[in-house]
């Protein structure tokens, strides 16, 4: 077992690609069940396991997969209308992105989303968020080359247009599957070799879809009040860490 988890881990030992492997199913069943916070947890947990540079690219792939199998299973719920805007102001966030040579310290860039979020939350989301779909895209599209977990500003953007509970998470999922689609092709652009991490990614993705499935069951008995009352909570969290991390540096 062990020996076919490190063939798989790119190199990593077969205990961390266990442990990842268990992260991803967790991510999915956490993001289809609550809406929201899946990346963000499968991020922190691969920053203190993977190399620095192929963090946020592998990253990207293996959200892309967790969220096309999440959009495909819900996709009779998707809100289709925002996301020609979505994916305009996408493509021009990752082309900045990818020009920019000098990288946003990401301290500013966690404490800045985490204190966004937490005032969306807290009150009226603006709005912007619903009406400018390009907008949101861009910034978040520009935001995700660095920071990488930006769905936290998306379901915002998605939050904003108070759909129920199964079309959140659909449209959430479609919006994000073009943003890590756009940023997966930029970093292979830009001269990441994939070819090594293809047996980890799939190992993972493979796990993520596990974990949708799983947190489907889920999703479909919460009442939307519920559901709404629980992405606030966890939005919250989310962010009251982002801005922990961006000041302490942990």
């Amino acid at each position: 077992m062990n020996a076919f988890l490190a063939i798989a881990g790119a190199g990593l030992d077969g205990t961390t690609v266990l442990i990842l492997t268990l992260t991803s199913f967790v991510a999915s069943f956490i993001t289809i069940a609550m809406g929201i916070g899946g990346g963000g947890l499968l991020l922190a947990v691969m920053a203190s396991l993977l190399p620095p540079a192929a963090l946020i690219p592998v990253h990207g792939v293996i959200q892309l997969g967790s969220n096309v199998t999440r959009a495909a299973l819900l996709l009779p719920h998707v809100h289709w209308p925002p996301l020609a805007g979505f994916t305009l102001g996408s493509l021009v966030g990752v082309a900045a992105g990818g020009l920019v040579v000098v990288e946003l310290p990401g301290a500013v860039v966690q404490i800045g989303v985490g204190l966004f979020v937490i005032w969306s939350v807290l009150r009226s989301p603006p709005k912007w968020l619903s009406t400018l779909p390009w907008l949101t895209g861009a910034i978040s599209s520009f935001l995700t080359m660095f920071f990488g977990a930006t769905g936290l500003f998306v379901a915002n953007f998605t939050k904003s247009l108070t759909l129920p509970r199964q079309s959140h998470v659909a449209t959430h999922a479609s919006l994000m599957t073009v943003q890590h689609g756009l940023k997966v092709a930029a970093f292979a652009l830009l001269g990441f070799s994939f070819g090594p991490w293809l047996g980890f990614i799939v190992l993972l993705t493979l796990a993520g879809f596990a974990g949708t499935l799983a947190g489907r069951v889920v999703l479909v008995r919460l009442s939307d009040k519920g559901f709404k009352r629980a992405l606030d909570v966890i939005l919250i969290l989310i962010s009251l860490r982002l801005i922990w991390t961006g000041i302490t540096g942990d």
